[in-house]
């Protein structure tokens, strides 16, 4: 082993066992970044804007935003909803929905919890530090690929299972318990209604998603990402697809989320009561690379601390015996199955010992 990787190394060791995450490095006052968080990859060009006509006439992309307004009373407008997440599902991966039925306020106390969690007293959130991602309910920590990273990121993050076993409150600190358990509750009902759209864009029955078992778990991922004194040098989150079936992301107003479109980087704009909804790898699975599943990054950004909340349906690194592959009703002899048949405890097994390494989690289960 080179000097140099064992310097690194001991380096990310150290810093894991401060327990103390990206702010504890900023709370220390630094102005320059410690050398384990420099990304090759984070100060990438941008391509020239392609020509399509998907832009706007200042040469942006219209990123998608759907209302989901009265979905459920009105046919013609539920259809015309179908058909913009299939067309969104299909080209961009990504969307954004509004009037989904989570009252502002709740969106607003569930961004303040998050924060004021990762704001404790150093000791107190300590208590919470572990790299138990199976047994453990709630778990704060930096970086989960931090030992297997090209890079460390500039994030700090906490992942909590709410179903199919949700914790005990008591198992969630205080600042966000409540907000929490109640916000879990506002986003399953709006994954219900997001996997009846998107059964029904296939061309299935309205609960086909549902019965498949995408509605089995949910995962909330808070992530605190400090304001960096060098955000050419480092990046929030690399270049990555998600795992899950799909992911609602509740972001605050600084942004830094992209997503890679026509080879562009684009930004997804922070609108206020949207969520951002993304298709993961396990739908683009499902649908045989009908829906896409397409990768995003977050920038480091001078200013922060940036939140977010992501809601992943998935059952993570939980034992079921439930396997997933190609839906056989999109299937044919023009169509034959593109992946074969895994759980989602492979997938996710097989994806955190790979980390971000800017390829597709994908292949690896392709037939």
């Amino acid at each position: 082993m080179s000097t140099y990787n064992s310097d690194r190394e001991a380096e990310i060791k150290a810093f894991d066992e401060t327990k103390l995450g990206v702010k504890g490095i900023v709370d220390a006052g630094v102005t320059t970044i410690p050398s384990i968080f420099i990304n090759p990859y984070a100060k990438l060009k941008q391509p020239p804007s392609p020509k399509t006509n998907t832009i706007d006439g200042d040469g942006r992309f219209n990123f998608p935003i759907i209302d989901l307004r009265d979905s459920k009373k009105d046919l013609t407008h539920w259809k015309k909803i179908v058909e913009e997440i299939r067309e969104a599902s299909e080209t961009w991966g990504f969307f954004q929905v509004m009037n989904h039925g989570i009252p502002d306020v709740i969106l607003e106390e569930t961004l303040k919890g998050v924060r004021e969690f990762f704001e404790l007293d150093n000791e107190v959130k300590k208590g919470y530090y572990s790299r138990d991602f199976v047994n453990d309910k709630f778990v704060y920590h930096s970086n989960s690929d931090l030992y297997s990273s090209v890079a460390v990121n500039w994030r700090d993050s906490f992942v909590c299972y709410m179903s199919p076993n949700p914790p005990s409150p008591e198992d969630l600190p205080l600042p966000c318990r409540e907000i929490l358990i109640e916000y879990s509750k506002q986003i399953m009902k709006v994954g219900n209604i997001l996997f009846e759209i998107l059964s029904e864009a296939l061309g299935l029955e309205k609960s086909h998603l549902h019965e498949m078992g995408c509605l089995d778990g949910l995962s909330l991922l808070g992530h605190y990402y400090p304001a960096c004194p060098q955000p050419e040098l480092a990046i929030g989150i690399p270049k990555h697809a998600d795992g899950s079936f799909i992911t609602i992301l509740l972001q605050d107003k600084i942004g830094g989320l992209q997503v890679l479109h026509q080879n562009y980087w684009v930004d997804v704009p922070c609108t206020h009561g949207a969520l951002v909804v993304n298709i993961g790898n396990a739908i683009q699975l499902a649908t045989n690379d009908k829906f896409k599943s397409v990768e995003h990054r977050v920038l480091s950004k001078y200013v922060g601390p940036r939140i977010s909340i992501g809601s992943f349906f998935s059952t993570f690194y939980q034992e079921t015996s439930k396997k997933f592959g190609p839906i056989k009703e999109l299937l044919s002899d023009k169509n034959p199955p593109k992946y074969r048949e895994i759980t989602m405890k492979e997938y996710y097994v097989y994806a955190n010992k790979k980390g971000f390494d800017g390829t597709s989690n994908l292949q690896h289960f392709k037939i």
